[in-house]
């Protein structure tokens, strides 16, 4: 199947799918370049820490690189990638013990949060105290997002992490485009749950 004219990614992927040598070399290495912090990026928000995070990702190139020479551009690449990541967080967290509460260790580490599209951290604000407060609610938030379903932990990633547009976030988990809406009112009603008193106690209290 040919390559969607308005796939960025398209030249790129044939030129990796005509690639005879094998390993991370030529156009492999830009396919991971400009792939690895967005890959990472979800499986940290997905698996809740740095550790696992590094799992899931190292499996989700390792899956991209075996399969990408089956790729028939029946969706966009990206929307690919993004599938592949959140299995393989969700899988990891699977095999994991299930009552287990993803860990927070590294919420406020500063380069491990670095390029993440979720910093709630102002970086005019020079009180140790401010800074504290705003690091303390992007915990809250890692947190609420952690306690999540994986469906619903999935859908609200790729929505406020990745800004992926609703259409973009069904060909990405494979579902239709009422499930997305569905699923997002269900995590949005969760995370003001979770998230009420909090917002209270950093802004009313």
């Amino acid at each position: 199947m040919a390559a969607p004219k308005l796939d960025p990614d398209a030249s790129l992927v044939e030129a990796c799918q005509a690639q005879t040598v094998s390993g991370l070399e030529g156009p492999f290495r830009t396919l991971y370049n400009q792939y690895k912090d967005r890959v990472y990026n979800v499986c940290y928000r997905v698996t809740g820490n740095a550790t696992d995070a590094l799992d899931a990702s190292q499996e989700t190139f390792g899956i991209l690189f075996r399969k990408i020479g089956g790729f028939r551009f029946q969706s966009r690449f990206s929307s690919w990638v993004y599938r592949i990541a959140i299995n393989a967080s969700i899988d990891l967290k699977r095999r994991q013990n299930p009552r287990r509460l993803a860990s927070l260790e590294a919420i406020t580490s500063s380069e491990e949060g670095e390029g993440t599209r979720f910093d709630l951290e102002d970086p005019t604000a020079d009180l140790p105290a401010e800074v504290a407060s705003r690091r303390e609610l992007e915990s809250e938030v890692q947190r609420a997002i952690s306690r999540l379903s994986p469906k619903l932990r999935s859908i609200t990633v790729l929505r406020y992490i990745e800004s992926l547009s609703y259409d973009e976030i069904a060909e990405s988990l494979d579902i239709s485009l009422g499930t997305v809406k569905s699923r997002l009112s269900r995590a949005h009603a969760a995370m003001d749950r979770e998230l009420t008193p909090v917002l209270h106690k950093h802004y009313l209290g």
